[in-house]
């Protein structure tokens, strides 16, 4: 197989059975049977592996382009398990614009283990080079930063730090395989939380690691194994369907997505819109070269005299919830929803103010969507 579409609803067989069910069963044992004491069998014990992850596994590997992909039982779960794969002394250069509890894992938790980070600006490739040191073992960060949605240069970033034997690690959660194959582009590592696009319903937590060599794959799964943060096989199977799914509804995604980043573009009360290929900065050409499309989140800087709090309580189809990725459309404002957990001061340096709105768009009728945010902040 090699059309996307074809990959995503088929997926690998993993010939677990010979019931002629077309999709993977769920596989609820904790324990499988040993034909003789001396032959350890394919599946020994759930944490180990489990033939409904395995599939789930074995797809995003596929989808990216990868040598191997581990589920886990969340995004954090996901990025703990790499971050885990490095040792005290070891350096890690990260972006200055991550995830709040990235964030807090980094800050509360891993510096604590004498992991040492370096923030920079991931846009700024000399700012980058600038930062590597002799223990520097790898650079993180998201290809589109969140919220303010700038466009980081995964060819770019790892060309350049591979001069220096570092890896990259790449969080592709907002644009999913669908939209960019960072290992293609010259990555290592890519993790996804799943619970966003990739799931696309709002009803399963999961994170998603591959790799791109047989190397990091063993360190990747003996921490999946040793720490346990496994994807139980139910997950695994909701995960696995709304996968099957991903390239109709991140069509419809990007279809009103592009509706409402043109009629926010028009409104005079908008100081700001930001969206993948139209910042007027230099990721504008990152994202023309290396996305498919800008994805499914806009977020939108209104001007001072807007009473932002007060506009998102009049709205009905939107809900005022964190996350993206799935069928219902979704707000909320990272200034004290999603990126909370930063001080005030690195918030307001990142442009996270609280004029700022982070949309997250659904499947719903666009003219739905625009008469709905038209009646709440122009009225």
């Amino acid at each position: 197989m090699t059309g996307f579409n074809t990959k995503l609803v088929h997926g690998i067989d993993i010939n677990d059975n010979n019931t002629g069910a077309v999709v993977v069963p769920v596989y609820s044992a904790t324990t499988y049977q040993y034909g003789k004491p001396n032959e350890l069998p394919r599946w020994d014990y759930a944490r180990s592996g489990n033939p409904t992850r395995e599939f789930v596994e074995k797809q995003i590997a596929e989808l990216e382009g990868g040598y191997r992909g581990f589920a886990l039982s969340s995004g954090m779960a996901a990025i703990h398990s790499v971050f885990a794969t490095f040792r005290p002394g070891d350096h890690i250069i990260i972006s200055n614009s991550i995830y709040g509890g990235t964030f807090r894992l980094v800050n509360e938790y891993l510096k604590e283990l004498e992991i040492e980070f370096t923030e920079v600006n991931i846009q700024d490739l000399a700012e980058i080079e600038a930062a590597i040191k002799p223990n520097t073992k790898a650079i993180y960060f998201e290809v589109v930063d969140n919220p303010l949605l700038r466009v980081a240069s995964v060819k770019q970033i790892s060309a350049l730090v591979s001069q220096y034997n570092v890896l990259t690690i790449v969080d592709n959660t907002f644009l999913t395989p669908y939209l960019q194959q960072p290992l293609k582009l010259g990555a290592n590592i890519v993790i996804h939380s799943a619970t966003k696009y990739l799931n696309g319903h709002s009803d399963n937590t999961a994170g998603l690691v591959v790799v791109d060599s047989a190397a990091l794959a063993d360190k990747v799964y003996f921490i999946q194994n040793a720490i346990g943060g496994i994807l139980s096989p139910e997950n695994s199977n909701l995960l696995r369907r709304g996968i099957q799914t991903l390239a109709v509804r991140m069509d419809r995604h990007l279809e009103n997505t592009h509706k409402l980043v043109e009629y926010f573009s028009k409104q005079s009360i908008v100081a700001k819109v930001h969206y993948p290929g139209i910042q007027n900065d230099a990721s504008d050409a990152i994202a023309r070269d290396e996305l498919r499309d800008g994805g499914g989140v806009v977020t939108v800087t209104f001007v001072d005299h807007v009473d932002v709090t007060a506009a998102i309580e009049k709205l009905k189809i939107f809900k005022l919830a964190v996350s993206l990725g799935s069928v219902e459309s979704l707000v909320e404002t990272p200034y004290n929803m999603s990126h909370a957990e930063l001080p005030v001061e690195e918030r307001l340096r990142l442009g996270i103010t609280p004029q700022l709105v982070r949309i997250a768009v659904g499947l719903e009728d666009s003219t739905d969507l625009i008469a709905d945010i038209d009646q709440a902040f122009n009225n």
